[in-house]
């Protein structure tokens, strides 16, 4: 459907707001629910099913239909996007998704991982850090497998604190006001330092999923690697760029 038979669609519904034409709007972007889940299963894994987290979308796109006010420029998948990932991770933290071992584990890890770089002087490996803790490498890759679903967290703050598009959103003036040219010119530099503590791998992964944004699949296909270990380099970079991103670490979440 091509952009002029969309909006046509959507003053139509605002005039006459009848079930058929919601349901065909519904139809018509029920593909962003699936694009969504499908960059929400990267900090997930597979902790939780990709159909369940669709079916929970579904109630969130419908949300953002029933809310949309076309009168605001500002576009149906930008507000849409927002509440299909917040009705997601609702429902995944009304299922009580992260045990409090799970939340221990993440900062037994975070402790160590700052011990041995502090000590050495250098980013710690996976082995020094199962040695540290006790475990096997086996069970780190475990824990940190488990440790997808902690990332819920900062993707709720995220969502909670975003859900409503900001004003600024609605302005159509291109002026960028200097201190916002500053924060750009800061997060490129703290981004380029975070971007130097990883293996190339874990660079790749971070680049084609942030920058040209493809899916675990996509990468898996890329690398030549499994979906799995997508996963796994994509939880270990988190993790060391959250030392150097300090405040900008949210931005990692979107």
């Amino acid at each position: 459907m091509n952009e002029a038979v969309r909006r046509q669609l959507w003053e139509d519904y605002a005039k006459l707001k009848t079930s058929e034409l919601r349901e065909k709007i519904i139809l018509e972007y029920a593909p962003l629910v699936k694009v969504v889940a499908g960059r929400l299963s990267m900090y997930l894994g597979y902790n939780v099913e990709y159909e369940d987290m669709v079916s929970y979308g579904i109630f969130g796109l419908i949300d953002a239909i029933d809310k949309f006010d076309m009168s605001k420029e500002v576009k149906f998948e930008t507000y849409a996007s927002l509440r299909i990932r917040g009705a997601i991770l609702d429902q995944i933290r009304k299922m009580d998704w992260i045990p409090r071992t799970i939340r221990q584990r993440q900062k037994q890890i975070d402790a160590v991982m700052k011990e041995i770089e502090a000590a050495t002087g250098r980013e710690a490996t996976d082995e020094e850090i199962a040695v540290r803790l006790g475990i096997t490498g086996d069970e780190l890759l475990e824990w940190q497998s488990q440790m997808k679903v902690n990332n819920i967290i900062s993707l709720n703050e995220y969502v909670e604190q975003g859900s409503d598009i900001p004003a600024d959103r609605n302005m159509s003036s291109g002026f960028e006001m200097p201190e916002s040219v500053i924060e750009k010119n800061e997060l490129k530099d703290v981004l380029q330092d975070a971007l130097e503590l990883l293996t190339e791998k874990e660079k790749k992964v971070i680049l084609l999923y942030y920058y040209e944004e493809l899916t675990l699949k996509e990468i898996s296909y890329v690398l030549e690697v499994t979906e799995s270990r997508v996963s796994q380099l994509h939880t270990k970079a988190l993790q060391k760029m959250k030392t150097k991103m300090g405040n900008y670490v949210g931005i990692l979440d979107r």
